[in-house]
C-alpha cells in the first residue's frame, strides 16, 4: 500500500523524478521524461503496480519501518534517510545525477553502527504497472525489457528473483557501502555504461552547491527559499525549459473524489509564476529557456494560444483512463493527458505578458519575436477579452465571465503599453489605453457587488 502524500521525498534529474516514502521506498517513477511512462506506479495501486524498497529487513507480514530522520544533504536534491534498529543504525543515499547520458537513480547504503540486516526489493512494472518485463542477466548485469524500454539494474550485492520482483538481502557494518542503482536506455540499443555512483555522488552535490550559488535572495526565510527554489528548479525539464506543475498524476483534490489529473505538463500560468520567483532571486538562465520554450510552443498562431503544452511544446496532450489502476487510496480514475489543454482561459494571455514584461524589466536580453507575440496577443484579446472562458477553475461546464480572467487581460494590455512607451515596441497606443480603460471599467461595473463590498468570481 501507498504511502501518505506527505510522507514523500523528490528527487530528480531535471528530465524526470522519482517519489521516495519515509520506508525507503520508491513508488513513483517515469522514464526517460516526467511525462513517460511509469515503471513504478505504486503510488496509484498496490505493489503490484511497481516498487523499489530498499530499508531494513522486516518480516513478511509486517509494514516496513518508517526512517528515524530524513534530509536533503544541505542546499542540494540529495536525500538521506536513517534507521535506527535494535541491531544498530543504517543511512540510504538517494539521488538522481543530473543527466549526462542515461537516466539513473542511485541509491547508497552506509553502515553506521552494529550489524544491519538490510533488503532490496525491486519490483518493475512497466506501462503504468500493467506489463511485466523480461527479468535476465547480460554480461553479469540485470535487465528488464519490455516493447521500446529496458531498465539496467547494477548492484555489488548478490541478487535472487523470486515471485517476479528482485531481491537482495545483505548485512552493513560501520564504514560499508553498497550501492544500486537502475539506468534507462531504449530496448535497441546496447547497455548503457556501468554506473559510478560515488563519483556521481560527488558531481550531483557539486551541481547543486554551485547552482544555488547563483541565488540573489538574502531576506528571511532563506533556507525555506532556497528549499523551494531547487524544488522549482528540479520541475524544470532541462532539454527545452518547458516546467511541469507537478511530476506526478492523478493524486486527487480530495480522497475518493474523481478530479484527479495529469499535471505533467507546462502550464501557462504556473509557468509564469514559476519564472518570476526565479526572476526574482537572480535566475535568468531560467527564465531565457523557458522563453525561448514558448516561443517554440507558441509557434505563429498566438490566436490558438494553450492553456498547456507539453513539455517540449507538444500541443496534443490526449487524456485517457488506466483502469487496471485503482488510484491513490482509491480515488479512481487515475487518468493520464488532459483534456483541459484545449479550453480557453483568457488569463493566460496576462500571465504570458506579465512573465515578458518582468523578464524584460530584470535585464534579459531582449527578443524581438517575443515582443512581436506580445504585440499579436493583445490584438487577438482586443476582439475576444469579452468571450465567457473557462477559467482558472478549468470548469468543465459552460463558460462564464470570470472577474479573474477580465482582470488578467487588463494586465496584459497594460504591460503591452509600458513594453511600447519604453520605446522597445510599436503599436497603437491611444487605442490599447483606451482598450485598458474599458476593461477596467467593465469589471468594476459588472464583477463587483457593491452591497457585500466584494468582487465576484464571475459577472452576476
Amino acid at each position: 500500500m501507498a504511502g501518505r502524500i506527505e510522507d514523500y521525498a523528490l528527487i530528480g534529474d531535471m528530465q524526470t523524478a522519482a517519489l521516495v516514502c519515509r520506508d525507503g521506498t520508491v513508488d513513483w517513477l517515469c522514464l526517460p521524461r516526467f511525462d513517460s511512462h511509469a515503471i513504478f506506479a505504486g503510488l496509484l495501486g498496490t505493489e503490484e503496480h511497481g516498487f523499489w524498497r530498499l530499508g531494513p529487513a522486516h518480516a513478511a507480514d509486517a509494514r516496513p519501518p518508517a526512517a528515524d530522520r530524513r534530509s536533503y544533504r544541505g542546499d542540494s536534491l540529495v536525500l538521506e534517510s536513517e534507521w535506527d534498529t535494535p541491531r544498530g543504525t543504517v543511512r540510504v543515499t538517494d539521488f538522481m545525477p543530473p543527466r549526462d547520458g542515461a537516466p539513473q537513480v542511485i541509491r547508497i547504503v552506509e553502515g553506521v553502527s552494529g550489524r544491519v540486516p538490510m533488503r532490496s526489493e525491486l519490483r518493475m512494472r512497466f506501462s503504468y504497472g500493467r506489463v511485466v518485463p523480461w527479468v535476465h542477466k547480460h554480461d553479469g548485469r540485470t535487465v528488464a525489457v519490455a516493447g521500446p524500454d529496458s531498465v539496467w539494474f547494477d548492484t555489488e550485492a548478490e541478487t535472487y528473483g523470486k515471485d517476479l520482483t528482485t531481491y537482495a538481502d545483505f548485512t552493513v557494518t560501520p564504514g560499508d557501502r553498497i550501492t544500486f542503482t537502475i539506468s534507462w536506455q531504449p530496448s535497441h540499443k546496447e547497455a548503457p555504461p556501468l554506473p559510478e555512483p560515488e563519483q556521481s555522488l560527488e558531481a550531483t552535490e557539486e551541481f547543486w552547491r554551485e547552482w544555488v550559488e547563483h541565488c540573489t535572495y538574502h531576506g528571511p526565510y532563506r533556507e525555506a527559499v532556497i528549499r523551494s527554489l531547487i524544488t522549482l528548479k528540479a520541475l524544470t525539464y532541462a532539454p527545452t525549459g518547458g516546467i511541469v506543475a507537478a511530476p506526478t498524476t492523478s493524486l486527487p483534490e480530495e480522497i475518493g473524489g474523481v478530479r484527479n489529473w495529469d499535471y505533467r505538463y507546462t502550464w501557462l500560468r504556473d509557468a509564469a509564476i514559476t519564472l518570476s520567483s526565479l526572476l526574482r532571486t537572480g535566475y535568468r538562465e531560467e527564465a531565457r529557456a523557458w522563453r525561448e520554450w514558448l516561443l517554440r510552443a507558441v509557434a505563429g498562431d498566438p490566436e490558438n494560444l494553450q492553456i498547456m503544452y507539453g513539455i517540449a511544446g507538444e500541443r496534443e496532450l490526449g487524456e485517457a483512463e488506466l483502469d487496471w489502476l485503482p488510484g491513490y487510496e482509491n480515488s479512481a480514475p487515475v487518468r493520464v493527458g488532459n483534456g483541459a489543454a484545449h479550453q480557453l482561459q483568457l488569463d493566460v494571455y496576462g500571465e504570458v505578458t506579465e512573465a515578458l514584461h518582468l523578464a524584460h524589466m530584470t535585464g534579459l536580453a531582449r527578443n524581438d519575436y517575443a515582443s512581436l507575440l506580445q504585440l499579436k496577443l493583445i490584438r487577438y484579446l482586443e476582439d475576444h477579452w469579452q468571450d465567457p472562458d473557462e477559467g482558472i477553475w478549468e470548469v468543465r461546464g459552460p463558460r462564464r465571465h470570470f472577474v479573474h480572467s477580465k482582470v488578467m487581460a487588463w494586465v496584459a494590455v497594460d504591460r503591452t503599453i509600458k513594453l511600447i512607451e519604453s520605446g522597445d515596441a510599436d503599436g497603437p497606443l491611444e487605442r490599447w489605453k483606451q482598450l485598458r480603460d474599458d476593461i477596467h471599467r467593465d469589471v468594476c461595473e459588472k464583477g463587483y457587488d457593491k452591497e457585500r463590498n466584494t468582487f465576484t468570481q464571475s459577472y452576476g
